[in-house]
């Protein structure tokens, strides 16, 4: 264990809640607590027995005043998140009820945590390592089950289990070229080494690969699919987000221009974590307000991972609708051709054309007929095949994608090298790299600046 200073901080959200949170970890905070939690019976919670819960006072030494009454959880290291001793005060949800409490024990020697570092302190004391930790903040925000359940696996170290597997097999390897570099005189040694070279290389590569197949669906459930929709004024946009969020987010009129800005709001589309953007119709206006909206329209249109466009049913199709379909050329669209419940008098064989090979889908809004079907395209688009198999361990994270490219790519040199007949000695020097990179994706072998970028992105009691 780390010989470091106690710190503390409020672990729940701020705001009016029934209970809040203030924790303290490190070699101090049972003296810490001593000083001011009185309970009735007069016990000292650093004598009590481990993993327990007391009743009692937060009083002011000083003054003797009474802060707050609370329930105090005593967890002794090692068994503890960050195998320090940790206390863990329990007391009304106030604002400022947490933070009188959070001020005295600082007063009376804890320092306020820095974002992230509970979790960092329990990757500095071995309990868990750098992937499982990120894993911490990625269950925090995660929108959906599936991506809950995601962060969950890699919480419990399905993939440290899976890369440490890895990286054995790199050593394994590593150890005979040693043997080889030491016993020049056998000569059938360098042949048994260029063949468990070449398998081990082509194992990792392959293990490798099948994780990188995942990460585009895992980025998806970790970040959410940024989904735009877009289509001329008054076609219903506002209307289907609002149909999405089940709640009526966004201002919808007969009038033509009524979205000024960009709403977002996530929605969870069949395990699919939507971050759903709905934007000011795309025209030409006079109006500076709406222009300004429209431009707005134009920039997010350009970060959108998919869109939906629509267009109306009840409308021939328009030079402005055509235009869209130029604007989205290329990207991952849906088409969307709303109020169906309405005369029909758009050219449907144009809009075939016009679409090329995207899905089209024909709903009412009003009347939520379609709406099932466009969630199904949504979810067979983005989360088909391989990554729905709970006993599959994927990749979420862009560190963890860019170092596995890495890890790839020395793996691929490695490959070439033996192909070329390159002696042994400098193909390790690649496999060495691959085995370097995936240790940095658990941690093992890391530079501080970087383990102080990652737990800076925590929440401060976390």
């Amino acid at each position: 264990m780390l010989d470091i200073d106690t710190i503390a901080a409020i672990s729940t959200p701020l705001g009016e809640g029934a209970i809040g949170i203030v924790r303290l970890s490190g070699p101090d905070a049972f003296n810490i607590i001593d000083k001011v939690f009185k309970s009735p019976s007069g016990k000292k919670l650093s004598e009590v027995n481990s993993h327990t819960i007391h009743y009692g006072h937060i009083v002011d030494p000083k003054t003797k005043e009474t802060i707050e009454e609370v329930m105090v959880s005593v967890m002794k290291a090692p068994k503890t998140f960050t195998r320090e001793d940790v206390v863990e005060i329990n007391c009304h949800g106030g604002i400022l009820s947490v933070n009188r409490v959070l001020q005295l024990v600082i007063t009376n020697g804890a320092r306020l945590a820095e974002p992230g570092e509970f979790t960092k302190r329990a990757f500095l004391n071995g309990r868990i390592d750098l992937s499982q930790a990120e894993a911490v903040m990625d269950l925090i925000r995660a929108k959906t089950d599936r991506a809950a359940d995601v962060a969950l696996e890699q919480l419990d170290g399905r993939l440290s289990r899976l890369i440490k597997r890895l990286r054995q097999e790199i050593l394994e390897v590593l150890a005979q070229v040693e043997v080889n570099i030491d016993y020049p005189e056998y000569d059938d040694v360098e042949e048994m080494t260029n063949n468990m070279f070449k398998q081990k290389a082509l194992y990792v590569q392959k293990e490798i690969e099948k994780l990188l197949r995942t990460a585009q669906q895992g980025k998806i459930l970790r970040e959410g699919l940024k989904t735009v929709i877009i289509g001329r004024p008054n076609v219903g946009k506002s209307s289907l987000l609002n149909t999405f969020v089940q709640e009526n987010k966004a201002i919808v009129t007969d009038i033509p221009g009524t979205t000024r800005d960009v709403i977002e709001e996530y929605v969870n589309v069949r395990g699919v974590p939507l971050k759903l953007v709905d934007t000011a119709g795309i025209r030409e206006t006079e109006d500076i307000v709406e222009r300004i909206g429209v431009e707005r329209s134009r920039k997010v249109l350009q970060e959108a991972d998919l869109i939906l466009l629509l267009l109306n049913y009840n409308d021939p199709l328009t030079d402005e609708d055509r235009r869209l379909f130029d604007t989205i050329h290329g990207m991952d669209a849906i088409i969307v051709i709303n109020k169906t419940d309405l005369e029909k008098r758009i050219d449907l064989d144009e809009v075939k054309k016009l679409a090329g090979n995207r899905k089209i889908i024909h709903l009412s809004v009003r009347e939520e007929k379609g709406i099932d079907e466009l969630e199904e395209t949504i979810s067979n688009m983005y989360m088909t095949g391989e990554i729905e198999n709970d006993d599959f361990t994927y990749i979420s994270n862009a560190r963890h994608v860019a170092l596995l490219n890495q890890a790839l790519q020395s793996i691929n040199d490695a490959l070439s090298a033996l192909e070329n007949d390159m002696p042994v000695d400098l193909v390790q020097i690649d496999m060495t790299k691959a085995w370097e990179l995936l240790g940095e994706i658990i941690g093992e072998s890391v530079h501080d600046e970087l383990i102080n970028q990652l737990f800076s992105q925590f929440c401060l009691g976390k």
